[in-house]
């Protein structure tokens, strides 16, 4: 009898499926998509945007190779990824090999984990490719195809031959842009908190002491203190003044779950926790997902599909963790009725199931002989998660205590609070706590001792504290794929990419974990805003993906929305070649050519800055350019400077390089450690830190911003 052929994407999970199907079916990857536009043409009429695809000159053999073995198999299984990615996959696979359908059975069949049970239930219910799903990952081609193709030959004209530009990573490029004005424009403001330590006024007190900060005055009025001569003033009223509670109240706080991991919340807790980027997060899910050998169990796909917008989680699944959290925990760790998650994005694909372990009491811990650390972490992360939020919730007694401070000479009386929370329940953090980012970072709520309404309190020592108000902070991994997601800007498959992109066209690089836009990233931005202002717009790029989401659910037609969008961009496009000047790079320096004694200019290339003689062309000589740092090598003692990695990442790195291989991540600073004489560098939340010793130091913002 004939095999059954199935066709997956990868080779990974071919082989995952050919253990779990065995004898029967013959199984071949396509390693991703067989067909694309022509490389060298823009490959679409402009009359009717019908796409004119081309088989990839690498995957022939695999064409080849597929219709040899459809030619002898009693039926196709398509089993490409679930999404619209994954459904195009299929698509082009039977325009590629020319199957008929009225000559072998082609079937389309989904499943969002590749375990024995969900590939025999799809093998049971195969389905038809959804047509709708296939145009609208056209229309996206597409359209990334007009915008790049015709937006990169103008900025190559007037900008720096080698850029690109596309319709979501410009977008990506405009958040961080204008970030980084706000940063720029942002003037500090001055100003001074005081707390005051407080006892209980009582023979013996045992409970210790406490601080309350102060918040105004008792009858609401708001105290501002704009300087240290007003914190004085006050400080020296304090000091006199007596305490008294006024108010003491305690208050239950229940905190719930976060729901399981969709693409987005994935990447932002695995950039928080264990500092991977959104990319190598993509693809060690893909690994986690698509199959590793754990044991006697063989190949087995241990988390379900990683690309999705969904936080539901399917009954069964459900089910499982709650009887294991009953098992593992007991039943007071588990709520009476199982949790459901509303879904907060607009187009969620509720077909698709968040990213949660296939089988949850495969725990962590027995996975450690068969799994690679990083694979182990981001499992461990994941299965956490997913069976934490299906756990009780977390009760916390949170007790606000109100203190008056009154002086007996004045009639003006000083209102200070002191807060502190109590664990009466942990619930699921017994599992697992959500991170956050730097900015939304809880203040820890210190204890207080107990305490009753006319408690008198005795004065220990005040505590004035200067303060500057702060920049918003630079994006990190995980804040820009949160903004991207919240502002309806690109889908789950396309964070990663777009986080790549930018990088590798040099438009912005990491610094400290953190994203800064290069000068080509203002450069691009500002001619794009200015003349392709829909172009890098975040309202009309989010319009985009909800007309792209239409066309996924059968509620608009992909060539009306092509149109819609190439007419006035086509317009745009021509004014801009006739009135935009060409940009210059060339900078004058101090350095002389070594070989005409001309001065050297610094001008830019597809790598970055370099400089060239200013007698090019009759002198071609090219030099590296370094940005100094004033810091010295601690192992040969040149000059340290800055450097750009292939993916556009800045590290620091000795002058003398090859002789010297000294780098560094973080930013050298030119004075050395007061401690140890050893390099002092630029650390998180503006701060000094020396490399060897435990010296730190807070910076001033010209400093921490550089």
């Amino acid at each position: 009898m004939a095999s059954k052929l199935v066709i997956v994407e990868s080779p990974a999970k071919a082989r995952t499926l050919k253990e779990m199907l065995g004898k029967g079916y013959v199984i071949k990857a396509s390693l991703g998509h067989v067909r694309d536009l022509p490389k060298k043409e823009l490959g679409i009429n402009l009359m009717d945007f019908a796409p004119k695809y081309v088989v990839l000159f690498e995957k022939r053999r695999v064409i080849r190779e597929i219709k040899e073995a459809a030619n002898s198999a009693s039926a196709v299984y398509l089993a490409t990824d679930p999404d619209r990615e994954g459904e195009s996959i299929s698509w082009h696979l039977i325009e590629a090999t020319k199957l008929k359908k009225d000559r072998i059975p082609i079937r389309r069949i989904v499943f969002h984990e590749i375990t024995k049970e969900a590939i025999e239930q799809a093998l049971q219910n195969p389905q038809t490719i959804d047509m709708k799903l296939v145009n609208a990952q056209q229309a996206r081609r597409l359209l990334d195809r007009l915008v790049g193709y015709k937006l990169s030959p103008l900025l190559w004209r007037k900008v720096q031959s080698g850029l690109s530009a596309g319709r979501v990573q410009s977008a990506a490029v405009k958040i961080i842009v204008d970030r980084e004005r706000q940063i720029q424009d942002f003037i500090p403001q001055e100003y001074w908190t005081i707390e005051v330590e407080l006892t209980k006024l009582v023979p013996e007190n045992k409970q210790g002491t406490f601080r309350a900060l102060l918040i105004g005055l008792s009858d609401g009025t708001k105290v501002d203190i704009p300087n240290q001569t007003k914190a004085n003033t006050i400080a020296t009223e304090l000091i006199k003044a007596s305490y008294t509670v006024s108010k003491s109240q305690t208050k239950e706080t229940i905190k719930q779950p976060a729901p399981p991991f969709t693409t987005s919340t994935l990447q932002q807790e695995a950039w928080r926790k264990l500092r991977f980027s959104a990319h190598r997060t993509m693809a060690i899910a893909q690994q986690l997902y698509e199959g590793l050998p754990i044991g006697d169990e063989g190949l087995v796909g241990l988390i379900t599909y990683m690309r999705t917008d969904s936080t539901h989680v399917a009954p069964g699944a459900v089910a499982e963790m709650r009887d294991f959290i009953t098992q593992r925990y007991g039943s007071n760790f588990l709520p009476s009725k199982p949790r459901i998650f509303a879904q907060k994005q607009k187009f969620t694909q509720e077909a698709h199931e968040a990213i949660r372990p296939t089988k949850v009491f495969r725990e962590p811990s027995q996975l450690i002989p068969y799994l690679k650390s990083e694979q182990l972490q981001l499992y461990e992360l994941i299965w956490k998660r997913a069976v934490a939020s299906q756990m009780a919730a977390s009760i916390f007694d949170i007790t606000t205590v109100e203190i008056e401070a009154e002086r007996p000479d004045s009639e003006k009386r000083y209102l200070l609070r002191a807060t502190s929370s109590t664990p009466r329940f942990f619930g699921f953090m017994v599992l697992y706590i959500e991170s956050k980012d730097e900015e939304e970072e809880d203040k820890i709520m210190a204890p207080i001792p107990t305490l009753e309404r006319g408690d008198r309190l005795k004065l220990l020592q005040i505590i004035p504290e200067q303060h500057f108000t702060q920049p918003p902070p630079r994006y990190t991994e995980a804040t820009l794929i949160k903004a991207l997601e919240q502002k309806g800007i690109g889908r789950p498959s396309t964070y990663a990419p777009i986080l790549a992109t930018i990088q590798e066209r040099r438009y912005v690089h990491k610094e400290n974990g953190s994203f800064r836009p290069d000068e080509l990233g203002f450069i691009v931005n500002d001619l794009l805003s200015e003349h392709f202002p829909k172009i890098v717009d975040l309202g009309f790029t989010a319009k985009m993906e909800e007309d792209l989401d239409n066309i996924a659910r059968g509620k608009k037609e992909w060539v009306p929305v092509l149109r819609n969008f190439y007419t006035p961009f086509e317009e745009s496009l021509r004014i801009a070649f006739t009135k935009i000047n060409k940009i210059s790079f060339s900078q004058p320096t101090d350095e002389v050519c070594p070989n005409c004694h001309q001065p050297m200019v610094i001008k830019r290339g597809r790598y970055g800055k370099f400089l060239a003689c200013s007698n090019y062309p009759e002198c071609k000589v090219t030099m590296p350019f370094l940005v100094k740092t004033g810091a010295s090598c601690p192992e040969c003692g040149q000059e340290l400077v800055q450097r750009t990695g292939k993916k556009g990442r800045i590290f620091y790195g000795c002058s003398a390089f090859p002789k010297c291989k000294f780098t560094i991540r973080y930013k050298p600073l030119p004075e050395s450690c007061p401690r140890c004489g050893k390099l002092l560098i630029v650390y998180r939340k503006g701060l000094a830190k020396c490399s060897k010793c435990s010296y730190k130091r807070r910076l001033e913002q010209e400093e921490s911003t550089g």
